[in-house]
């Protein structure tokens, strides 16, 4: 705790990796703001059903006390897979076997996942609609500029601000490398009413199809949505020349057609109802030798110093694990001082991160194989160990 001690801590980004960083350290008397651009905590949190792993998210839940408020909120039947061909057609379905495949990695949406970690804060912690514009230095710190909400000064900044930080370039100038990979990222509310036939294929479920070294998975929430996920190979810039406003479906169903012919046409019904909302996404990752120099008063955790793609389902996972590895190095007495602590964290942080992001990388490859779907039903038929 000395490291810290009266010592301001901000927090840029209020996603999973940040407010699980913040509840670590209050455990251990910290002063920290979480700066989080959102309105407030009533905006709709978009993005997948999250499978927490042993080791990682699970220890970073059981070490901030919440792992029981966790299992109230989790859903056993969020991990149920069935994977399906391009013609829809059903090869492997778990929801008939007692346990899922995934049974050991428990689901939870990241709404209420959120909710858990900001109802563990104290009230004023984080620090609404603060869009991080721009810091510098002062003093031994750093004076942090946002968009609506008045400059703060911090002893320590950690950046939580994800795959695009703006935290980020105050600490390392090295650009991300495209994967080869693009994907369009849709959102649907009210899915059962929306896209009827899709929702009730996954029965509460998640599915994979897999084809023409192209991939579609989906699944729904809690709150009657689906998020689902089109990715193949394509060169770094042609989703966007391709496509000139993600807004228009038209033209987004266009592209569908064009790159994923062959593909059945019950897949439309996602590009065709009048509810979805559209995102590209260009898939990049950090260099796995990345390095920087580290300093006393700043550091970085989860997507910010790691982008990865999300193949692995390990992204939220390894933020979470960032989360508690550093607040452990900050408040276990072990080191000096706040460099030594912060150098300490990064070298480990960025060995782990490495292997996360080559592992992601090469489940993504095998994803978009010419023999992926096979693969995938050989992995998924396999008996579970122990």
């Amino acid at each position: 705790m000395m490291l810290i001690q009266n010592k301001k801590i901000a927090i840029v980004g209020g996603g999973i990796g940040g407010l699980t960083l913040a509840r670590l350290l209050q455990l251990n008397g910290a002063e920290v703001s979480v700066y989080e651009r959102d309105l407030n905590r009533n905006v709709r949190v978009q993005g997948s059903t999250l499978d927490l792993h042993e080791g990682t998210g699970l220890e970073a839940m059981k070490r901030a006390g919440l792992l029981e408020e966790f299992y109230k909120h989790y859903r056993p039947n969020a991990s149920k897979l069935r994977i399906v061909d391009k013609q829809l057609v059903v090869k492997f379905d778990d929801h008939d076997e007692h346990a899922s495949v995934a049974e050991n990695r428990p689901e939870i949406d990241r709404a209420p996942l959120r909710a858990i970690l900001l109802n563990s804060l104290k009230e004023e912690t984080v620090v609404w609609d603060s869009q991080f514009v721009a810091m510098e230095k002062s003093g031994e710190g750093w004076l942090l500029h946002f968009k609506h909400t008045p400059d703060a000064y911090a002893d320590l900044v950690i950046a939580a601000d994800g795959a695009n930080s703006r935290v980020r370039p105050y600490l390392s100038d090295i650009k991300p490398l495209y994967s080869g990979i693009t994907l369009i990222e849709g959102n649907i509310y009210e899915a059962q009413k929306n896209v009827p036939n899709l929702f009730e294929l996954t029965k509460g479920g998640k599915i994979m199809a897999f084809g023409g070294e192209q991939f579609i998975g989906y699944g729904t929430k809690e709150d009657g949505s689906i998020m689902f996920v089109a990715s193949t190979k394509m060169l770094e810039n042609q989703l966007s020349e391709s496509i000139r406003d993600f807004q228009d479906r038209k033209q987004v169903l266009h592209w569908f057609r064009k790159y994923f012919s062959g593909w059945g046409l019950g897949w439309e019904e996602f590009f065709t109802n009048d509810s979805v909302q559209f995102i590209p996404r260009p898939q990049y990752y950090f260099p796995l030798d990345q390095n920087w120099e580290t300093q006393a008063s700043l550091t970085m955790i989860g997507d910010a110093a790691h982008r990865m793609p999300p193949f692995a389902g390990e992204g939220a996972n390894v933020a979470m694990q960032d989360a508690f590895e550093l607040a452990e190095c900050l408040t276990n007495g072990k080191h000096g001082t706040l460099l030594e602590a912060i150098s300490y964290f990064e070298k480990d942080m960025i060995e782990r991160g490495a292997k996360a992001t080559k592992d992601t990388l090469e489940n993504g490859y095998r994803m978009h194989s010419t023999t992926a779907l096979s693969e995938m039903l050989n992995f998924f038929s396999q008996p579970a160990e122990g």
